[in-house]
């Protein structure tokens, strides 16, 4: 007998209206690409442990206050959950190396100030708003294989596991946005640099 998959949408609005279990049936079917999504990125079992962990803490502060409203995309949603909290990792984390003062070197000669200016800043505000501009202008499939590659940086295989195309023609879809992408900023003459 054949097993009925209960969709994300259903699972999320079962799990709100108070079925505990919906949750664990969401997380039971998405842990493996979430967590190798996390670990792919840190390289750490307790850490990737840890932010899997965060991941599932705010989706249930996010389910139970009420506050989702991503229509059916679950996973994609989750993902971009789990992308900021590796982000928020690797900020909090940044490690400086130990280096010791000698006649020979400074720590001066090596330190830099990377802190973008607050006009680099503006420009890369602009730009990015610019770029999502053009990018809403795409035809509505070719958009949202672009945004779940760029944005969500989901592999080809989960964004046709997601969409329900082929791998194939979700390269497709990417390769005529790029496509539009590029003859439009060049018909506009529009320069995307920072």
């Amino acid at each position: 007998m054949a097993t009925v998959t209960i969709p994300d949408a259903l699972l999320v609005k079962n799990y709100v209206a108070g079925e505990e279990n919906a949750l664990a049936t969401l997380i039971n079917r998405h842990q493996s690409k979430i967590y190798g999504f996390i670990y792919s990125k840190v390289s750490d079992r307790d850490i990737s442990d840890d932010i899997f962990q965060d991941t599932f803490i705010k989706v249930i502060k996010t389910l139970k206050s009420n506050s989702y409203n991503e229509e059916g995309k679950f996973l994609p949603w989750v993902m971009r959950i789990a992308h900021n909290l590796i982000v928020d990792h690797f900020r909090r984390n940044k490690k400086m190396p130990m280096f010791r003062e000698t006649e020979e070197f400074s720590i001066f000669s090596i330190m830099s100030d990377d802190a973008p200016n607050v006009e680099g800043l503006m420009i890369t505000a602009q730009v990015e708003s610019d770029l999502k501009k053009l990018i809403h202008e795409l035809p509505k499939d070719q958009k949202e294989v672009l945004e779940m590659r760029i944005y969500q940086d989901l592999s080809f295989k989960e964004i046709s596991e997601i969409t329900g195309v082929s791998i194939n023609t979700a390269l497709g879809r990417m390769r005529y946005a790029l496509m539009n992408l590029r003859k439009v900023i060049d018909k506009h003459q529009i320069i995307l640099t920072n």
